[in-house]
């Protein structure tokens, strides 16, 4: 008999294991064989959750339950699951029981509207929606809506949990090989439709080994987890490194920096994006004692302005570890855990991993000059779902991605990004990489952060756009701006527009979204003069 209680995590019975009659191979090559199995009997805590302690074989009991839970609703192998839920260990879980039961996993982003998540859901074909109770009823009128199930933000209530009370804490594994689809993850579709990565089992696994042995995470490192589980960062980068390693998870529902700075004495490591250190540095509570004994603090999903690196480093004196990645290929490059870790470069490519830079055409370019990055290798996703044009226009066939962001590769391979492709501004015939000028702007007294974006132009075809946000207390003026940038930046480069803004507009993982502001500031050369 189980005890069952209104928290899913608080059953006390000591079963465990697995029914399942797949083999352990002696290499594992499955996300549950790597990342699950080998913790099913470990009572060392996974996570810690609202200062309580969840151990690995409870935790995996479960996703056991989640797993029954998911075949119980219809769901079998391959099948996808759509999910749009608060942060809690009881979602993250979902994540653990979906491998289980080889069920493809779908996160969608809390922030994704009812007709954006409608496009999700059709687009994936899933067989079953689990989203938040207040999400239901705006969810149920999307066009060709699956069966829906609810689970509060906590994790402890709605129709999903009580599914899951009446399952046992036993399940199957499905056998899954390491080109089976484990996870579709939708790109943020800034540009055109949003397009579904499919990721597989060796794509996830590969990588999650690489970032341990690179990182040197082990059993002892205990991780502040403050991003969303709805991204690549938090629920494949920082959820599997830290189970290969076994390791634990301070499990944060969201970032907020006092409760950053009251856990960080437990932790040993941090993996976060720029704005979250940059928030700690606001705070007078952020101290070179209070993160003595921490061991890495790491960040991406957005570039570092090269001012926040140093403050970090004089106030803490631990350097940043800045690493590049994104969604069809979760991450290709990393400063060195030894060695010399560059403000303002996301380090070298990752082992395993082949990166260059390339031209147009795919050529290559020299070290030095600006080129799109193409990444080959195992953590290189298998295609965009039901989209093969797509797939061939992005993935060559020689196994290479054109990842389209643009780069610098320094002569012993530091890899700096100064821009999406798309985001770069051809004026009166010449390149402009906004990142470039940024970098000018930002060192500008006053400005706290920049962003330049490309305008059409009845005379270049486009000129680029300054956004400006001030420092607290500053007071910029446009031209004295104009005129600190000019003998830095050719003329062609320098902004023909400045404009001041109070934030600039980010997306939920910091990363400033450029596409709001070209269509804001759409006109700005155009717009028919005042009479």
């Amino acid at each position: 008999m189980h005890d069952h209680s209104d928290h899913p995590l608080d059953c006390g019975c000591g079963a465990h294991g697995d029914a399942g009659d797949t083999p352990v191979a002696e290499a594992p090559n499955t996300l549950y064989d790597a990342l699950f199995r080998p913790h099913i009997d470990t009572a060392r805590p996974f996570l810690h959750w609202q200062g309580r302690p969840i151990g690995y074989a409870r935790f995996l009991r479960l996703a056991a339950r989640i797993a029954n839970a998911l075949r119980a609703a219809g769901l079998g192998p391959g099948d996808r699951v759509a999910v749009q839920v608060g942060k809690s260990p009881t979602a993250l879980a979902l994540y653990a029981g979906a491998v289980q039961a080889g069920i493809v996993y779908l996160p969608l982003n809390t922030a994704y509207t009812p007709a954006e998540v409608g496009y999700f859901v059709a687009d994936s074909g899933a067989r079953l929606l689990i989203c938040a109770p207040q999400a239901e009823e705006a969810l149920h009128g999307a066009d060709e809506a699956p069966p829906i199930l609810t689970l509060s933000d906590d994790g402890t209530s709605g129709r999903f949990h009580d599914l899951l009370s009446g399952q046992p804490d036993v399940a199957e594994v499905a056998a899954r090989g390491p080109g089976d689809l484990a996870a579709l993850l939708y790109t943020s579709g800034t540009t055109g439709r949003s397009k579904g990565a499919m990721l597989t089992h060796d794509n996830l696994l590969s990588n999650a080994r690489t970032l341990t042995d690179l990182w040197r995470f082990t059993q002892d490192d205990t991780l502040l987890h403050a991003l969303p589980i709805f991204h690549t960062h938090g629920l494949f980068v920082a959820t599997n490194v830290t189970l290969l390693a076994g390791g634990a998870l301070l499990l944060e529902p969201a970032f907020d920096a006092a409760r950053a700075i009251g856990l960080m004495p437990q932790a040993t490591a941090m993996m976060g994006v720029p704005t979250f250190y940059t928030r700690l540095l606001n705070d007078d509570g952020l101290t070179r004692e209070l993160t003595a004994h921490m061991r890495l603090f790491i960040s991406g999903s957005a570039p570092m302005l090269a001012d926040t690196h140093a403050a970090w480093t004089a106030r803490t004196g631990h350097r940043i570890l800045e690493r590049y990645g994104m969604t069809e290929v979760n991450m290709a490059t990393s400063n060195p855990h030894d060695g010399d870790r560059r403000a303002g470069t996301v380090g070298l490519p990752l082992p395993g991993v082949e990166l260059k830079v390339c031209d147009a055409e795919g050529r290559d370019v020299p070290r030095g000059e600006v080129g799109v990055i193409e990444l080959r290798g195992p953590n290189v996703f298998k295609g965009y779902w039901n989209m093969p044009d797509k797939t061939a226009e992005e993935l060559r066939p020689d196994g290479f991605f054109i990842t389209g962001d643009l780069a610098v590769q320094s002569p012993d391979g530091y890899v700096t990004i100064v821009g999406r492709a798309k985001d770069m501004i051809i004026s009166g015939g010449f390149n402009i990489y906004p990142k470039e000028v940024e970098a000018a702007l930002d060192a500008v007294p006053g400005v706290l952060e920049s962003a330049v974006v490309g305008a059409p132009h009845p005379d270049l075809g486009e000129a680029p756009v300054a956004v400006l946000v001030a420092e607290p207390g500053a007071a910029l003026d446009p031209d004295a701006v104009l005129a600190a940038v000019a003998p830095q930046l050719a003329r062609f480069k320098q902004p023909r527009h400045v404009a001041l803004v109070d934030a600039l507009p980010r997306n939920t993982m910091g990363k400033v979204q450029k596409a709001v502001l070209r269509d804001r500031f759409a006109q700005v050369f155009t717009r028919p003069r005042a009479r």
